[in-house]
C-alpha cells in the first residue's frame, strides 16, 4: 500500500519538529559527557520496551522483564513478556552495530525478524506454480527482469492453475514463502512484507530534504499506515530510533521513542488527520527526551549518594560493582548481585543493606530492590 507524502502543512509542523530536535540533541550531548549513561542507556530499554507492549495493549511488569533478562524468572514466562524481551535485544543490537547498519539491508532483515534467505511470494509462484530460480530474493536489490514479463508470468500461472483445476487435477495448496519458517495458519501469506518493508524504506527516500527529525516523524505515521509487518509494530519504534541515530541526531543514544508515545493520547496518536498524527509524533519525541533528562538527573544524584558511602572503603570491596549494576538495571535481586558480584546469598544482601536500596516489591521472598 502506497504512502502518499503530498504538500506537508510546513507552517504546522516545523515548531514541533523544532522542539523536539533541540529536547533530543540536548539529552544526546548531555549523555555524550555523563559517568552514568551507559546504565541510563541499559535501563532504558526495559522501559521502553515495557512501553511497547503497554502501546499495544500488554502489560508486561518491569521486574519480570529484569529476571527474564538474566535468566532467573520467577514464574512461567508469558507471550508478552517474551516479546519485551525481544524488544530490550533488538535495542542493545541496534545500538552496538554500526549507525547505518539498522536500515541496511542485513539490519532490516534482522531487526525486522526476516534474517536469512527469505524469498517473496511472487518467486514462489503466487498460485502454486515455481518461477524462476534466478529470480532476486532480496526486495531491496535492483530486478534484472522486465516487470510487465513478471506480471505476464504470474497470469500465466493463475490461467495454468485454473486449467488444472478444471479439468480435475489434485493442486497442492499454497505454501509460505520458501525461507520462511513461520506458521502459515499465524500468518496471512497475500501479506507481502517484503513489498510493504520496501515502500516504507522508500518513504525515507522520498523525504531525504526534510530535517531529520520530521522524516522521523513521517516514517513512523508511514509504518503504521502501511501496515509492513503483521506481526511486531514495535519495531517500527526501533528502526525510526536507528534512524534519528544515523541522521546523528541521537549519536549517542537510542531514543525512547515507545515512552514518549505512552505519554501522547492514542486519540492523537491514531487520529484520521495526518498533519494531527504527525505533530503527536514529534510531541512523543520530545516527550521522551524530557523523560530521559529526569531519568539521568536522578540516576546522577543516585551515584553521587552512593559514592559517597564507597570512601575509606578496601580497595577489594564489591561495593563499587554493585553501584554500576544497581545503575545499569531498574531492579536486582539477591540471584542477581550473587551471580555479578561472586558473593552468597548473605553477603548480598549486607551490601544491599549498605547502599540502603528501596525493596520495590513488597513480598517477603523473590524481593527485588532499586536505587530512590
Amino acid at each position: 500500500m502506497a504512502y502518499e507524502i503530498g504538500k506537508l502543512p510546513l507552517e504546522a509542523l516545523i515548531s514541533p519538529a523544532a522542539r523536539a530536535t533541540e529536547a533530543l540533541v540536548r539529552l544526546d550531548e548531555r549523555l555524550a559527557h555523563s559517568p552514568v549513561s551507559d546504565g541510563w542507556i541499559e535501563r532504558t530499554h526495559f522501559h521502553d520496551a515495557v512501553a511497547a507492549m503497554w502501546i499495544a495493549g500488554d502489560l508486561v511488569h518491569l521486574e519480570d522483564l529484569v529476571f527474564r533478562d538474566e535468566e532467573m524468572d520467577l514464574r512461567t514466562p508469558t507471550h508478552e513478556l517474551t516479546r519485551a524481551q525481544m524488544v530490550v535485544r533488538k535495542r542493545r543490537r541496534a545500538l552496538s552495530q554500526a549507525r547505518d547498519w539498522a536500515l541496511g539491508r542485513e539490519g532490516l532483515r534482522e531487526l525486522s525478524g526476516r534474517s536469512g534467505t527469505v524469498t517473496s511470494v511472487r518467486e514462489t509462484g503466487r498460485e502454486g506454480e515455481g518461477a524462476p530460480a534466478a529470480a532476486s530474493a532480496d526486495p531491496w536489490d535492483e530486478p534484472e527482469t522486465d516487470q510487465l514479463a513478471e506480471e505476464f508470468a504470474e497470469i500465466d500461472a493463475v490461467l495454468s492453475r485454473s486449467s488444472r483445476l478444471l479439468a480435475g487435477e489434485a493442486i497442492p495448496p499454497r505454501t509460505a514463502p520458501q525461507g520462511d519458517e513461520r506458521l502459515g495458519i499465524l500468518y496471512d501469506l497475500d501479506w507481502d512484507e517484503d513489498a510493504r518493508l520496501t515502500e516504507w524504506r522508500q518513504v525515507l527516500d522520498r523525504t531525504a530534504e526534510l530535517p531529520a527529525v520530521l522524516r522521523a516523524a513521517l516514517a513512523l505515521d508511514a509504518w503504521h499506515d502501511i501496515e509492513v509487518l503483521q506481526r511486531g509494530d514495535w519495531v517500527g519504534g526501533v528502526l525510526v530510533a536507528a534512524f534519528l541515530r544515523q541522521e546523528g541526531v541521537t549519536s549517542h543514544h537510542l531514543a525512547c521513542l515507545h515512552v514518549g508515545a505512552q505519554k501522547i493520547p492514542r486519540e492523537r496518536r491514531r487520529s484520521a488527520g495526518r498533519t494531527e498524527r504527525v505533530v503527536a509524533h514529534l510531541d512523543a519525541m520530545r516527550e521522551a527526551a524530557v523523560a530521559g533528562w529526569k531519568e539521568h538527573d536522578r540516576l546522577l544524584l543516585a551515584k553521587e549518594r552512593l559514592e559517597f558511602l564507597l570512601r575509606g572503603r578496601r580497595a577489594n570491596s564489591k561495593l563499587p560493582a554493585l553501584l554500576k549494576l544497581v545503575l545499569s538495571r531498574p531492579v536486582v535481586s539477591t540471584g542477581m548481585v550473587q551471580a555479578a558480584l561472586k558473593v552468597s546469598r548473605q553477603g548480598a544482601l549486607d551490601l544491599i543493606g549498605v547502599f540502603g536500596l528501596r525493596e520495590l516489591t513488597g513480598r517477603g521472598s523473590y524481593r527485588a530492590w532499586g536505587i530512590v
